[in-house]
């Protein structure tokens, strides 16, 4: 075939395409009538065709790629979670702002146990009591923490006890809301809603 027009060789795929015409036909058949190794290469082609169409009604069983899947080395856990993270970078992030922010009360619930109230001038503190005296209007929440709290006055806000007493003089009166708070859980959730009622307030 060294010595061969190129173009016989080309005339070979035509033919197995049936794309060739009537004289190029002709013109292949005298050329490997003369040429023995044309006629090898040209029946090593058809060979390799007939060899194509018997294989293309082969299917794989259904089963396979299951199979195949089973065989293969089970992805680590780690490597899952990573890949899972990656696909859910704001789910990650807001748990990662949970979870610090929860650890951080916890914290701040477990180590403080100091005495504290909110500032305001007209109430009065006697050891680790705070005392809202009668005819005395406290204007804004009131937030007593590690102590106890007597209102015998008027609060305009809400009322806040943490790992504390509450007592209510029969004279005195709570526009707010009135919580007291003695568990980890509860000192967290007061927080949480804290904090979501400062950002509102800051949209708005």
């Amino acid at each position: 075939m060294g010595k061969c027009p190129e173009h016989i060789v080309e005339y070979m795929h035509e033919y197995l395409d049936d794309e060739i015409s009537s004289a190029q036909e002709a013109e292949l058949r005298s050329h490997l009538q003369s040429c023995v190794e044309c006629q090898k290469h040209f029946h090593e082609l058809k060979k390799a065709i007939a060899l194509v169409q018997s294989t293309s009604h082969i299917q794989a069983p259904s089963d396979f790629t299951a199979n195949v899947m089973s065989r293969l080395p089970k992805e680590k856990k780690r490597v899952w979670v990573q890949r899972w993270f990656r696909a859910h970078p704001f789910i990650t992030a807001a748990s990662l702002f949970i979870f610090l922010m929860l650890g951080s009360l916890m914290s701040s619930f477990n180590a403080n146990d100091d005495f504290s109230v909110s500032n305001h001038s007209n109430i009065i503190v006697e050891n680790n009591t705070v005392i809202v005296p009668e005819g005395e209007t406290v204007n804004g929440d009131l937030v007593v923490k590690n102590g106890k709290l007597r209102i015998e006055g008027k609060v305009e806000g809400n009322v806040t006890v943490i790992n504390g007493e509450r007592y209510m003089a029969s004279a005195g009166e709570v526009t707010g809301n009135i919580q007291e708070i003695n568990e980890a859980f509860s000192w967290m959730w007061f927080h949480i809603k804290k904090t979501v009622n400062n950002v509102i307030e800051a949209f708005e």
